[in-house]
């Protein structure tokens, strides 16, 4: 009896479950949704889905329902993974784009240096010589930009710099490890801390309450695209600060 009874448990833990695809397709659609509003206008939602899909199908085929975890929550780290993994090969942020954000990043620089303080959003326009609306415009462009990206080590040609080398050091950090690392952390703690209330208010808003950009702009008053643009003019400065991190 023994011997059947272990091949019944292997037949059962090795068992996938059968997923209707198409019902949890909507899933993929609210994941896609929810990241295409961090990211440039130039990536194409449906592109999103499209990868996100192949994500949902391939989850399909490893879930294991002995696992004790849930299909929707096991598809949607494979779904969302799926999709930064395409953003990954594309060079998303358009090299306008990188390149306005380090002149933005630059001037914010100089102006905490002469002022020693957080520039207004003002002033940074006018250190760019710019109107207000068109430094506006070059913050929209620059939707998606994170603290630390891997085109940080390139120029603006798409070049490798002399920092490229830090990615294949065996020695260094990873992504994960510098994250964890109670050194970034708590630079990261203060320079958020340094960010202009408001700012400070939508970082906060995003990251700990998890509300989208629509959600922000109601809190605030302000439409979603002006929520973009401060999150992004949050980034830029956050990444001034820490720029001994990437």
């Amino acid at each position: 009896m023994a011997a059947p009874n272990r091949w019944q448990a292997y037949q059962q833990s090795s068992q996938i479950a059968q997923i209707d695809i198409t019902q949890h397709a909507p899933l993929v659609k609210k994941l896609a949704c929810m990241l295409i509003s961090r990211l440039p206008a130039c990536v194409d939602i449906n592109d999103l889905i499209q990868v996100g899909t192949i994500g949902l199908i391939e989850a399909a085929r490893q879930f294991d329902s002995q696992q004790g975890v849930q299909f929707e929550t096991f598809a949607s780290q494979r779904i969302r993974g799926a999709m930064l993994d395409e953003l990954r090969r594309e060079d998303w942020l358009p090299r306008q784009a990188r390149r306005n954000l380090r002149q933005i990043e630059t001037v914010i620089r100089q102006l905490e240096q002469e002022l020693g303080r957080s520039p207004s959003e003002g002033e940074i326009a006018a250190g760019l010589e710019l109107p207000l609306a068109e430094y506006q415009h070059m913050l929209s462009e620059c939707k998606g930009v994170t603290i630390v990206h891997f085109e940080d080590y390139q120029d603006d040609e798409g070049n490798n710099s002399s920092n490229i080398g830090n990615i294949a050091d065996d020695d260094a950090l990873s992504p994960l490890e510098t994250l964890a690392d109670e050194g970034f952390r708590s630079a990261l703690v203060d320079a958020i801390k340094l960010l202009p209330e408001r700012d400070q208010l939508v970082m906060s808003l995003y990251y700990e309450q998890d509300l989208n950009l629509k959600e922000i702009g109601a809190v605030l008053g302000v439409s979603e695209s002006r929520v973009s643009q401060l999150h992004s003019q949050a980034i830029a400065r956050l990444r001034t600060r820490l720029r001994e991190w990437s």
